[in-house]
């Protein structure tokens, strides 16, 4: 099996990168960390592939993209993980920096990760396409405007994505994860509810992308939390979170 992961260095990504290793898949591990990947690599030498680079850097994907194609084929699994988190407030000048950043990340990273891959996808007339979103998506989050702002957009494009490959043979699969313990939600200053370590995520996540669901949301607890925040009238919904604790603002 060829996976491909971004994101690989740490956290969500660096779990589901370990669990398909440990089941003898090759990974194209992607992230900005080099020296992390190449931890990783040490530890399985004949599997892992190493591209550090930024998923922003469309034409850096493009060659990575090739290269592993070139050494192992078409991919059966692609997963566009690369995402980044940080308070916002639409009222501060600075925080605009960081609106671009996260929806550059978590958006155009997606797009970036996903599009060297699907013309060979095609050709062999399967494979899927995972992108990691999150329960964060389904409304908008006081303080993570920025976070929630992309992982709507992540949720829609995946859907419309997926509706362009319908018959293709490649399919794509959503993955709305609620909390999971990295290092981006331990600076969250609130209760994380369901929260799953990253190893159990990345296992029960492997478990939807074998199964081909076209969307789920891990674990499914969350699932129900995010039905009901869905249904809430705007009102209620208000002032429910208009006071709720709001992530940290600070650099990326």
């Amino acid at each position: 099996m060829n996976v491909v992961v971004s994101g690989a260095s740490s956290g969500l990504g660096l779990a589901l990168a370990r669990h398909y290793l440990e089941h003898g898949a090759a990974v194209a591990a992607i992230a900005r960390r080099g020296e992390l990947l190449q931890s990783l690599a040490a530890e399985f030498p004949s599997q892992v592939h190493v591209y550090a680079f930024d998923v922003r850097d469309a034409v850096a994907m493009q060659a990575a993209a090739q290269d592993f194609i070139d050494h192992r084929g078409a991919p059966d699994i692609v997963i566009a993980n690369a995402g980044v988190s940080v308070g916002t407030l639409t009222e501060y000048a600075e925080d605009l920096d960081a609106f671009q950043q996260v929806l550059d990340i978590n958006v155009m990273g997606m797009v970036a990760t996903f599009q060297p891959f699907v013309a060979a996808m095609r050709a062999v007339q399967q494979g899927k396409l995972v992108g990691i979103a999150s329960v964060a998506g389904f409304r908008g989050l006081p303080g993570a405007s920025a976070y929630s702002a992309s992982k709507a957009a992540a949720i829609s494009y995946l859907e419309s994505l997926r509706v362009e490959l319908h018959g293709s043979g490649v399919r794509v699969v959503t993955i709305c994860p609620g909390y999971i313990r990295t290092p981006m939600t331990d600076i969250n200053p609130y209760a994380m509810p369901f929260i799953l370590e990253a190893d159990e995520a990345a296992r029960r996540m492997a478990r939807v992308i074998a199964q081909g669901k076209s969307f789920a949301v891990v674990p499914w607890q969350m699932a129900l939390a995010g039905r009901l925040l869905k249904l809430l009238p705007n009102w209620l919904y208000d002032r429910l979170f208009s006071r709720a604790p709001h992530k940290p603002r600070g650099l990326l």
